[in-house]
């Protein structure tokens, strides 16, 4: 891994020691770098900080945390929660939260027992298809909890498919042929969970609800924020100029933190980078400071009552 992380080179106006990435996966989950590669990725590229946001797990964060201290990256206790939404696609972030209170762990641990549950559901339709991948193969490619981009690359490993994406779109994502439907808490519960551990609740990447409207996905979000969400991920490679404009106007609206992050997988997913400017722009630590901040006028309006 060292060689490979070697090869890596940015351009020299690149290195800003602001920059930070709040949106990032490890082994423990779909990535494919470990906690500590991660963070030494990230001190290669010179990021001030960043968020492991593993899916339905905190597994990595004592290793990230650890590194992080002794490499000089700042490192944010985080996490990524599917939210139940049938229209689309809903995730919940969660940053800087304590990742060893029991609820919460109890929780994720009821969500990592699903996602276990539901991957041999997949393989089996896969296998009615004519795709000869076995359980111990998908296994064997995850160090952490296993999950749909595992059966993806193992559909690319056996050559039914070109692209982790490709995997995703014909066999895997929601609607496709295999796709299997999981337990969720709802957007309520996962909100809740995150805010008991002293988080601080996130809805990341808003295209994926699919709503195409500007006024009924500020509808939409005023009703999370009036369940506890306090950000919203304006900043993402998937987004265009005008979601943006769309994000950061709605967040403004509604007195919503702007987040931002390159949802690194490492190279289970080719089209993301850790630490990229989202359309050409970095990420700054302010966005960091400004979680901080939210968390901290919480806690003296929770002091005051």
């Amino acid at each position: 891994m060292a060689k490979w992380l070697d090869l890596i080179r940015w351009p020299n106006d690149q290195y800003l020691m602001n920059r930070i990435d709040l949106h990032t996966h490890s082994n423990c989950s779909d990535g494919s770098l470990s906690p500590r590669e991660l963070v030494q990725l990230a001190k290669k590229r010179d990021l001030r900080a960043i968020a492991l946001t593993d899916h339905d797990t905190v597994a990595g964060v004592a290793e990230a945390v650890a590194a992080g201290k002794e490499l000089g990256v700042e490192v944010v206790t985080g996490v990524e929660i599917s939210a139940q939404y049938p229209p689309g696609t809903m995730h919940i972030l969660g940053y800087c939260f304590s990742p060893s209170q029991p609820e919460f762990l109890k929780a994720l641990k009821k969500l990592q027992e699903v996602r276990a549950a539901r991957n041999p559901k997949i393989i089996e339709r896969l296998q009615a298809l004519g795709l000869e991948i076995t359980t111990d193969e998908v296994l064997n490619l995850s160090s952490g909890q296993v999950g749909r981009p595992h059966i993806a690359k193992a559909l690319v490993n056996r050559g039914y498919v070109s692209s982790i994406d490709e995997a995703f779109s014909r066999y895997l994502q929601k609607g496709a042929v295999a796709y299997v439907e999981k337990f969720r808490f709802s957007p309520r519960e996962a909100i809740a969970l995150i805010r008991g551990a002293g988080g601080l609740a996130v809805l990341a990447h808003p295209f994926t609800l699919g709503i195409t409207e500007p006024r009924e996905l500020t509808l939409l979000v005023k009703e999370l924020q009036e369940m506890g969400l306090a950000g919203l991920e304006v900043f993402y490679p998937d987004h265009t100029e005008e979601t943006v404009v769309l994000y950061k106007d709605i967040a403004k609206k509604l007195g919503l933190v702007c987040t931002g992050g390159s949802d690194f997988h490492g190279n289970l997913r080719d089209h993301s980078y850790l630490g990229n400017g989202i359309l050409g722009q970095n990420l700054d630590y302010g966005l960091l400071q400004n979680i901080r901040e939210r968390l901290q006028e919480r806690e003296n309006r929770q002091a005051q009552s």
